[in-house]
Order: structure tokens, then C-alpha cells, then sequence
């Protein structure tokens, strides 16, 4: 089970007390996931379509908690390139359709007229509850979030430039959060990609077991991250040990060859028979061994004095 249908299960399982929330939730999921059909006489038939069984049977209950209407509930195939089932509720003009549509503020009136509207009714979303409910609601209707194991993203689909517009307002204007808009195939999504606001989204929907998992692994992927890197920054200081070795052995070869160790300093010689018989040491461990100890500085001090010397042979 893939962590998007995990998420959307735990938050299937949160039952919104308050009324308000109850609407605002119900609102943000008909917005994406209902659709209307004509029903004569200018009334209209809501669709609602998931594919994620235990969605359907929240908001079937959600519905008739609320409305008091006993949606139908019919198992069908999903439509797209994905193979699978789906599963329609659907709600007839004798079900008092056209009050859910205004209560959820979809269908409003405007000069007299009735309209369909294509952004986020503001009356339902004045509190911040209400705002949490309304994300649920929308996230769990054409929401997804990737698995943190291969990468950070959350996004909600959305049919329109005017959702999408409203969708990114109601995310800013929680503390700390902030999300972008980017179109794609005549939609436009709503997107996260740092884990810190993906983490923050969950716990605002509620979904608090996978903030918890999604933590877990990005705590787990930092550990590793910073392994490697502690580990590459040994090998490459490894390296530089080793390079810095066979450099001043070379230096001390070409005096050894040339005039003997003998016309060096006492101490440079000490220093260049110590480097001769400890090759691969490190700076730090040639300068412990020197009777007495030194610090690393002087001991690279006298490899440097060595090296000149090495430089005008």
C-alpha cells in the first residue's frame, strides 16, 4: 500500500465534531471529486467519485450525518490509464442535491441567476478548524503525497486557475507553511517539496501516524546522508595524508641520494629517518612520536624547510 493511500486512510478515520467542519470537510472533497449531471427541469444529479474505498464510506456517513441523505453507492471501473475500481456515490435532486450544492458553495446565485463557481466558498473557511477540515476534504479528493523513501512532494490537483489561487491562499495562512502552483495538463496543481511543510500538512489534516513515519524516514535518510558525507570527507583527508606522504618521502629520497641525510640539521634529519620509517603516519602522529612531542605545525614547518632543500638539489 502505497503512503498516499496510507495517509488518505488515517484521515478517512477522523470523525469532524463541530458542524462547521463537517460542511467544510464535505465542501473541499465535492470540489474535486464531484461532478453534476442534468436531471431535467433544471435540476442536477451530484457524482461523486473516488477510487479509495475507505474514502467512500467516510463521506457517505459524513453526508448523511450532515444532510441527513442516504447517498447511493455503486462500485465501477476508474477511468484513465489506471486500471482498478471506483467507487460512485451519487446524489439525485429528490436528495435535496441542490441545497448540498449551495450549502458547499458551488452553485450560487448571481443577478438572480444560478452559477457554478470555480473557487473556495469564503464563508465556509472563515475559522482555522474550518480551514483544516477544507484541506482534508480536498486532499483526500485529489491529493497525493509521495513515499519519503525516494522523495519530498505533496500536491492537490485542481481544475482550475481560480481553486488553485484559493487552494495556495488557505495553505499560506497557516503559520510556517507555503505552497506553489505550477500547470500541467490543463490543471493546475498545488505543490509542496520541502519535508518541513509536507510534515506540518499532515499534522493540520490530522493524518498524525504518517507525520510520525514521514519523520522517522527523513530522520533516517539525514543519519545516512551525514554518514556519507562524514565518510567522504575522511577518505578524502585520507587522501591528502597519503598524497602529503609520498611527497615529502620523495624530498627526503632525493637528499638521501644526492648528499646523504647527514648534511641535514639534527632536527630535520630526525624528522626525515621518523617519516622513512612511518610512511603512511599522519602529521599529527609523527608529531606525538618526536622526542619531545611537538604540535603539528612545527613538524610541518620542518618538512617544508626539507622540501626546500630537496627544491635547489
Amino acid at each position: 500500500m502505497s503512503f498516499a493511500t496510507e495517509t488518505k486512510n488515517e484521515l478517512a478515520r477522523i470523525e469532524p465534531e463541530k458542524k462547521c467542519c463537517q460542511l467544510a470537510e464535505i465542501a473541499g472533497f465535492l470540489r474535486v471529486s464531484g461532478s453534476l449531471r442534468l436531471a431535467g427541469g433544471g435540476k442536477f444529479k451530484i457524482v461523486i467519485t473516488t477510487e479509495n474505498p475507505a474514502v467512500a464510506r467516510h463521506y457517505k456517513k459524513l453526508i448523511k450525518e450532515y444532510f441527513q441523505v442516504d447517498t447511493e453507492l455503486e462500485i465501477g471501473e476508474a477511468a484513465g490509464p489506471k486500471k482498478g475500481r471506483a467507487y460512485l456515490l451519487t446524489i439525485d435532486p429528490n436528495m435535496r442535491s441542490e441545497q448540498i450544492l449551495r450549502e458547499t458553495g458551488i452553485l450560487l446565485v448571481r443577478e438572480g441567476n444560478n452559477y457554478i463557481s470555480d473557487g473556495i466558498y469564503s464563508d465556509l473557511i472563515k475559522t482555522k478548524c474550518c480551514r483544516k477540515s477544507y484541506l482534508r476534504g480536498i486532499f483526500m479528493g485529489s491529493g497525493t503525497i509521495s513515499d519519503p523513501e525516494k522523495s519530498y512532494h505533496l500536491e492537490i490537483v485542481c481544475s482550475s486557475k481560480n481553486l488553485a489561487n484559493d487552494l495556495k491562499k488557505m495553505i499560506n495562512s497557516f503559520v510556517d507553511l507555503s505552497a506553489k502552483i505550477v500547470e500541467r495538463k490543463n490543471h493546475y496543481i498545488v505543490y509542496m517539496k520541502s519535508s518541513e511543510y509536507i510534515c506540518d500538512t499532515l499534522a493540520i489534516m490530522g493524518a498524525h501516524s504518517q507525520m510520525l513515519e514521514f519523520e522517522n524516514v527523513k530522520i533516517k535518510k539525514e543519519l545516512v546522508n551525514e554518514t556519507v558525507r562524514i565518510t567522504n570527507c575522511d577518505n578524502t583527508n585520507t587522501d591528502r595524508t597519503l598524497d602529503a606522504s609520498q611527497r615529502q618521502l620523495k624530498n627526503i629520497k632525493k637528499i638521501q641520494k644526492t648528499k646523504g641525510l647527514g648534511c641535514l640539521p639534527e632536527k630535520l634529519r630526525a624528522v626525515a629517518e621518523l617519516r622513512l620509517e612511518y610512511p603512511e603516519a599522519s602529521l599529527v602522529q609523527l608529531a606525538e612520536m618526536m622526542d619531545p612531542p611537538m604540535k603539528k605545525s612545527g613538524i610541518n614547518n620542518r618538512f617544508r624547510k626539507i622540501e626546500e632543500i630537496a627544491g635547489k638539489l
